[in-house]
């Protein structure tokens, strides 16, 4: 059995005691529940990882100590803590613990659960919510009446971005925390702690493995705690007592390692976002990194194309103009040639644009020009910039006065287009763009001489 202080796991599928039980102890661990539900921490002090919200002195262990807290949410990827920490709450607390899951719930289990919470308020009722976002907002406003009174303290769990999914009023009466992916460390200790726990973990069987052998369960299950436990009590099962867990053993989860990347919710942000700032801060290799990340994701590859083609106009522009026409081909071939060989254009796109000299030329000038349109009169167009087709335009002198570019020597009248000359456009120093610097400048002396008649 191991000691009091030993750390413990972070899983998040643990059955809990019936609704009107408080729990002011941990409950017994059946022999049938899988090794990640047995092995949970009992208390705050036990849950590894997560030191920024949990090491001794912060915010949230103060709160749970001195039984202060109002409403809780724990933001974060699977298997990373957040029913462990909630449960060892309770218990810290002795209060009441009820868990309701979003999916499986309805407005009449949650109309039950909160009579009973306010008939209770001796109890402390703890209202944990595993899947939040996957209430809707009539389910959400439901809680706030009993939220606002304290009949209940909600914690809600959710690994999907609480800005998104969880209602305003909700999210402002409640404290946030976000929980982070498990460093391999952590789930190597707590495997080593599974291995040697004969109470409630393998200890029985006597099966061993070096630090090599979990540190690389570890890191085939992604930070994911829950998983990297289940999967080592999948493997110790299939062994003798007394075995090793060899490299063998690993090859069926290795070739099952899935990337954790959720399709339109946050990893799909996140990743983009990383890749996209790689590109623009020129790094080919992160680059390359998050575009693997995605496509082994299932990423549309022609979104990861339509990113690029923007990338070539915001961050490379007139520094390298051919970046423009390269992206466009590569999502057309994207579009034609399909996965896997896309990923052959996508990298070469990408490898392009996070190699090419930078300009955010373009991306200013535009946003310039619609600062002095929204902070501006509207300019009239000159008479001699307006057309002149028709008879109605020529009778008026609309176009009268217009001198043809093509005339003067350089392409240069000397003409203003704007009634009152503006600066919106200023040409970057990198690549191309400085060639285009120093051509502006010479027009600019050019159309000085114009209007002055030399």
């Amino acid at each position: 059995m191991p000691a009091d202080d030993q750390p413990d796991l972070f899983g998040d599928d643990t059955p809990v005691a019936p609704a009107n039980e408080p729990a002011t102890a941990a409950a017994p661990k059946s022999a049938h529940q899988p090794l990640a539900a047995r092995m949970r921490p009992r208390r705050l002090s036990e849950v590894v990882g997560q030191e920024h919200i949990l090491k001794p002195g912060s915010l949230l262990p103060r709160l749970v100590a001195q039984n202060r807290f109002g409403s809780l949410i724990f933001y974060g990827p699977p298997g990373c803590g957040k029913t462990s920490i909630a449960e060892a709450i309770a218990n810290e607390t002795h209060s009441r613990f009820v868990r309701v899951n979003a999916v499986m719930s309805n407005v009449a289990e949650l109309r039950d659960i909160l009579s009973i919470a306010r008939r209770r308020p001796e109890a402390a009722t703890i209202l944990f919510i595993d899947e939040l976002h996957r209430f809707n907002k009539s389910q959400q406003d439901l809680l706030l009446p009993d939220v606002e009174e304290g009949n209940v303290r909600l914690i809600g769990a959710t690994t999907h971005n609480p800005g998104f999914y969880v209602n305003p009023p909700l999210l402002s009466r409640s404290h946030l925390f976000r929980l982070e992916p498990l460093a391999g460390e952590a789930v190597v200790r707590v495997l080593k702690q599974a291995l040697g726990d004969s109470e409630r973990g393998l200890g029985a069987r006597g099966v061993t493995a070096d630090d090599k052998m979990l540190a690389d369960l570890a890191v085939l299950c992604n930070g994911d705690l829950r998983r990297a436990l289940n999967a080592l009590e999948v493997i110790v099962l299939g062994l003798p007592e007394g075995g090793t867990i060899s490299a063998a053993d690993l090859e069926v989860f290795a070739r099952e390692r899935r990337i954790r990347y959720d399709a339109d919710e946050d990893e799909h942000y996140d990743t983009i976002s990383a890749f996209i700032k790689s590109c623009r801060g020129s790094d080919p290799d992160a680059a390359m990194y998050w575009l693997a990340k995605m496509l082994a994701g299932g990423e549309d590859p022609r979104f990861i194309a339509r990113r690029l083609v923007i990338l070539a106009s915001e961050d490379v522009g007139l520094a390298d103009p051919q970046a423009l026409p390269l992206a466009v081909a590569a999502h057309h071939a994207v579009d034609f040639v399909g996965l896997p060989e896309a990923e052959l254009t996508l990298a070469h796109a990408t490898l392009y644009i996070a190699t090419a000299p930078k300009s955010n030329s373009a991306t200013l000038a535009i946003g310039e020009a619609h600062r002095v349109l929204k902070e501006q009169p509207v300019q009239t167009i000159p008479a001699a910039l307006r057309s002149k087709s028709g008879q109605a335009n020529k009778r008026i002198g609309q176009g009268v006065g217009y001198k043809y570019s093509h005339d003067f020597p350089e392409n240069i009248s000397g003409d203003d287009y704007l009634e009152k000359p503006l600066t919106l456009y200023t040409p970057g120093q990198a690549g191309w763009e400085a060639k285009i610097a120093d051509r502006l400048a010479r027009w600019k002396a050019l159309k000085e001489l114009r209007q002055r008649g030399e």
